[in-house]
């Protein structure tokens, strides 16, 4: 599986705003997400292979290095696992014809929002106003 090119990426930024998430724009996203689930599943596999090097030899200071590596491994691993079903449901939205569009207001999210982060669900209008929402119930 091979990663969308920047040619590709190109050639969708230059289309008219009216053929806004036309079948070659589903088709590129469909691709890119695949890949980049493929490429996610492949760095956890190898971050999970890092957790299994053993190394109970050494000083006090070497097993708090190691119990350190192994933490941040384990955070790495749940937050990249965290993204699988993210990038599962873009998927489906892309087959369901809802890929793109804010699921708040029905509003484009962009293309350019796309290509930074695929799997966005929301406009950055509709972002903007849940992150503030969020801050306020935090404090």
């Amino acid at each position: 599986m091979t990663k969308p090119t920047a040619a590709e990426q190109q050639n969708l930024l230059s289309m008219p705003p009216e053929e806004y998430m036309n079948p070659h724009q589903s088709d590129y996203f469909l691709r890119l997400l695949r890949f980049e689930r493929q490429e996610l599943l492949e760095h956890i596999d190898y971050l999970k292979t890092q957790l299994q090097r053993s190394e109970q030899q050494g000083d006090e200071a070497d097993k708090a290095i190691r119990e350190e590596e192994l933490r941040l491994l384990f955070r790495q691993i749940d937050r990249e696992s965290r993204l699988l079903p993210k990038i599962d449901a873009a998927m489906q939205r892309i087959h369901h014809g809802e890929y793109g569009y804010c699921r708040e207001t029905g509003d484009p999210i962009g293309l350019a929002r796309l290509l930074l982060r695929p799997t966005a669900e929301l406009s950055i209008d509709a972002k903007i106003k849940q992150e503030r929402v969020e801050a306020q119930y935090r404090k």
